[in-house]
């Protein structure tokens, strides 16, 4: 049975429509991924799904069974810290362990005729707890938020005083921890850098519910989804496979109503000459002929269907001026810090035509990398040199320098003045500024259109060097291709920083990871990184040099301590929560007799029985302190390891 089905939906907004008898069933366990052009109504879908909007038309069916958890763009600051935050996820459980906790107290002062009653309740709600694993959400909630990149430090801190992109992220953790089975997840890369990207792979990956997630980076919906929904043109088309296998299938059969429509002109064209023809021997029984061929002309041209016109993309090339020497860009001992090391001693030498990728955790330096080799920043040791006849040109991650009074046309004008306007038009038209598009205020503009103004100014740069920060970064899945495209045909060098795997396995041809440790090297695309990475790690652990024998075994002599330590603090985990099964378990058989008639007709049995329930409720709770401590130093111990 379908948790999600949506027959005949429809939106509009003025005279445009978004899109019109939309339907579709999402079944237990479908992994679904959303694609589509920026604009064409996939966030206000998921809004609709969620009950945010209403449709102008069709129907929504939700089974009883589904408990919906929807990831929005943004997400508000609070007074509350980032774990606490994440935390409510378990709401429900919070305010069932806080009653709990308010009976326990009350069971002190309680009339003797009220405890019976709220022994009970102590009961079920331990029951409850103890079913639905409430001993572990606080560890969860941990484990979760460090998973997704955040520090030990960080858990602590107010939510206002995290970027937008941290408490983006908090708020996917309080997603993916809460009991929802069906995800409604809107761009949840956004921010994330490629570790924290990786960890949302493995969860959905082994998520037993089911999801539709919208997102353009092509890399992680070919690696987690399993059946693909695009909306083009107002419509929803459905594919079974990934995004890649949906790409696929579109082409296929595109290629077969390409061939129907083309036979069927040329079956057009052969009875329109058979017309001619019978018209030319101009007697009574061709006119005959004439209208029977005309009949069978209208019925094909009723039911003449073109092939599917492509989404309006931008169209571009980078040209590079001159070529340059053979020695691009050279960076030698470079240091910077803010307040605590960046990076130290850095060097790197880039040739002519290689196409360079940057990667490396959220805040390591990449982008401040970039702005010291354009000049924007200076650094605290070290050169940046660039070779003879280089000339640069950089696209900027953050995209506030462009004025935000002034026009498209504007921008473009006062950075290649020597353009006349019909020359600038026709430029900005090849980026979909058409019409009066070209007037609209850059403050007014998406982050699409920024980056569509920002990438026309670099291809009109006619740079040899391009130094590109996340540029696929607001783009949709065609205007990603586009540029892909672009710059698979760029004769000049690239130096660019990314989190878009997909690009740097379609370009790359060396890849540089940014670490505190400095640079490191791995050929060729992403892939090969990851089995250059995994290699790496395979090797350390089969073979060290012999000078390091000596510290080898001391690290290994420590981490058998810290593995035994580690395995005795589970012993102790698993042998108090046996204890609290037990303790459970004969506090549940004493409240079932306080239940029974004959005792509660039995004003002194109750009572005696009330007693031994508080001393075994007094000794529960003792038991869940020491689960606590010991669940602690368990975490504490099993974070080292991870450290």
């Amino acid at each position: 049975m379908a948790l999600l089905a949506v027959s005949g939906l429809s939106k509009s907004f003025a005279a445009r429509t978004l899109f019109e008898n939309v339907s579709f069933e999402i079944a237990p366990g479908d992994k679904v991924g959303l694609v589509g052009v920026n604009g064409c109504g996939k966030t206000t879908l998921l809004r609709i799904l969620t009950q945010q909007e209403a449709p102008d038309g069709g129907t929504i069916y939700k089974s009883r069974d589904a408990r919906l958890g929807f990831l929005q763009q943004n997400v508000e600051g609070g007074g509350q810290s980032l774990y606490q935050y994440t935390l409510e996820a378990f709401a429900p459980l919070l305010a069932a362990e806080a009653e709990f906790a308010g009976i326990t107290a009350r069971l002190e002062a309680a009339p003797p005729e009220e405890v019976p009653l709220l022994i009970r309740r102590q009961g079920a709600l331990q029951e409850r707890l103890s079913r639905e694993e409430a001993l572990t959400m606080r560890s969860r909630t941990r484990s979760t938020l460090l998973g997704l990149g955040f520090s030990e430090g960080e858990l602590e801190q107010p939510l206002s005083t995290l970027s937008g992109g941290q408490r983006n992220k908090a708020q996917l953790a309080r997603l993916l921890l809460s009991d929802a089975n069906l995800l409604l997840l809107d761009e949840p890369t956004n921010h994330l850098d490629m570790e924290s990207t990786q960890y949302l792979e493995d969860f959905l990956r082994g998520y037993g519910g089911a999801f539709m997630v919208i997102s353009h980076d092509r890399y992680f919906l070919d690696r987690v989804t399993s059946r693909t929904f695009e909306l083009k043109h107002g419509t929803l088309r459905q594919s079974n496979g990934n995004y890649s296998r949906h790409m696929e299938l579109n082409a296929d059969r595109n290629e077969i109503l390409r061939r129907h429509y083309e036979a069927q002109k040329r079956e057009i064209r052969r009875l329109e000459g058979v017309i001619e023809q019978q018209r030319r021997w101009n007697q009574a029984r061709n006119y005959v002929t004439i209208a029977s061929k005309q009949k069978q002309i209208d019925r094909l041209k009723a039911a003449l269907t073109p092939p599917e016109a492509d989404t309006a993309s931008i169209r571009f090339h980078f040209t590079a001026q001159e070529p340059g020497g053979n020695d691009v860009l050279i960076c030698e001992g470079l240091s910077k810090s803010y307040g605590h090391p960046l990076f130290q001693d850095l060097s790197l030498l880039i040739r002519r035509g290689e196409r360079v990728f940057l990667l490396g955790p959220n805040g390591c330096g990449k982008t401040t990398l970039l702005r010291l080799i354009t000049g924007r920043e200076r650094p605290d040791a070290g050169a940046v040199r660039h070779g003879a006849r280089v000339k640069t040109a950089y696209y900027e991650q953050i995209m506030d320098t462009m004025p935000p009074e002034r026009t498209v046309m504007e921008e473009i004008q006062e950075a290649y003045p020597r353009m006349d306007g019909t020359a600038v038009r026709s430029a900005l038209a090849a980026f979909l500024f058409t019409g009066d598009d070209v007037f609209k205020q850059i403050g007014t503009l998406s982050g699409g259109e920024k980056a569509r103004v920002q990438l026309l100014k670099l291809m009109l740069s006619e740079a040899n060097l391009l130094l590109l920060d996340e540029p696929t970064n607001h783009l949709d899945i065609d205007s990603r291709d586009a540029l892909e495209k672009a710059l698979e045909g760029y004769a000049g060098t690239l130096l660019i920083v990314t989190r878009d795997r997909y690009l740097v396995n379609r370009l790359a041809d060396r890849i540089l990871y940014l670490s505190p440790q400095g640079l490191q090297e791995y050929i060729g695309g992403y892939d090969d990184y990851l089995a250059a990475r995994e290699a790496e790690k395979e090797e350390a652990a089969r073979s060290l040099p012999q000078a390091e024998a000596p510290r080898k075994q001391n690290a290994y002599r420590a981490q058998k301590e810290r593995q035994s330590a580690i395995n005795r603090a589970r012993g102790e985990v698993r042998r108090l929560e046996e204890k609290i099964a037990q303790a459970e378990a004969a506090l549940a058989e004493l409240q079932e007799a306080m239940a029974s008639p004959e005792v509660a007709a039995d004003y002194v049995r109750a009572g005696e029985l009330a007693a031994q329930g508080e001393a075994l409720q007094q000794n529960l709770d003792g038991l869940y302190a020491a689960w606590e401590e010991a669940q602690e130093a368990l975490d504490s111990l099993e974070g080292e390891g991870r450290a």
